[in-house]
Formats: structure tokens, sequence, C-alpha cells
């Protein structure tokens, strides 16, 4: 609701930045990490030099031309330390999905629907821990064994990149 075009800019440029750090990149250090997996799995060797060329070429995969040449980035997967963690990553990304599925949920139920939307995700934080996460998401109306989440997701964050792009 802020009005201040110097302000929503900035706002909408954080919310796009939490994006491509959340989302996209961290589905990409999961791929990453799958590739690894998979190479090992096959009976490759892990050499610096093949993580290296795997980890740029994801790079250019996931952000293409609006990623600035920088003959560095091929290095950064060796200050990762998430990638020594077993299949990690993957639940920022998840993570990340659902809660903007839950927000925008949550605005729009409330709107609709009244007491019931706030009853459903009060219920949903009362279950703490105890069932796993898709099926405690069900709870509050977000149901993360399907792309919904995913694509809703996508779809905010190309709502914000023209939003932005309107604003400049």
């Amino acid at each position: 609701k802020e009005t201040d075009p110097e302000m929503r800019k900035y706002l909408v440029n954080y919310y796009i930045e939490e994006f491509r750090t959340t989302l996209f990149r961290q589905t990409m250090f999961a791929e990453f990490e799958m590739l690894t997996h998979k190479e090992v799995e096959n009976g490759g060797v892990l050499t610096a030099e093949w993580l290296c060329e795997v980890y740029d070429k994801l790079n250019k995969d996931y952000f293409g031309p609006a990623l600035a040449e920088d003959e560095y980035i091929k290095y950064e997967w060796a200050r990762i330390p998430h990638f020594y963690m077993n299949f990690y990553v993957y639940q920022y990304a998840t993570g990340f999905s659902a809660a903007v599925a839950l927000s925008q949920r949550i605005s729009k139920r409330i709107l609709t629907e009244g007491e019931k939307a706030r009853t459903d995700y009060i219920e949903f934080l009362k279950s703490g821990s105890s069932d796993y996460p898709v099926e405690l998401l069900k709870i509050a109306g977000v149901d993360m064994s399907s792309p919904a989440p995913i694509r809703a997701a996508v779809a905010t964050f190309q709502s914000l990149v023209e939003e932005l792009e309107t604003l400049l």
C-alpha cells in the first residue's frame, strides 16, 4: 500500500531480490547438488575443474544474458557450506514458494471468507511439527504436492518485475 514512489521502488526491488536469491538461486544450488551426486553415482570423479564447469553453466542457464560476465563465478560453489549437507538447499526454494502461496491465500481468503480463513491459519500454526510440512500446509490451503504454489510464486515474481519496470 506504499504510495511514496521511491519507497515503493525500494520495496518492490527488495521483494524481487528475495525471489532471485531464495527461489531461483537456491533452485540452481539444488540442481548443482543433484548433478554432483549423479556424477558420483555414475562412477565419475568430482574434480575442481568439473565442478567449476557445471556451476558456471548453471549460472548461465539460470540467469541468461542478464548475468554480467564474471570469470570468478565458477568458483562460487567452493564457498557455499550448504553443499556439504546432502539435499538441504531445495528447502529454501520450496519454503519460500509455500510462504508466498500462504500469504496470498490468507490475504485473499480473509477478504472473501473472513473468520474461516483466520481459523484455518491459526489451526495451521497450532499444528506445530505434528506432521510433515507438506501435510500441515494443506490445513491452511497450500498444497505443495501440486505445482500451483510454484506457479503462483513465479507469477508474483513476474508481476513485481513488471511493476518495477513501470515505476522506473
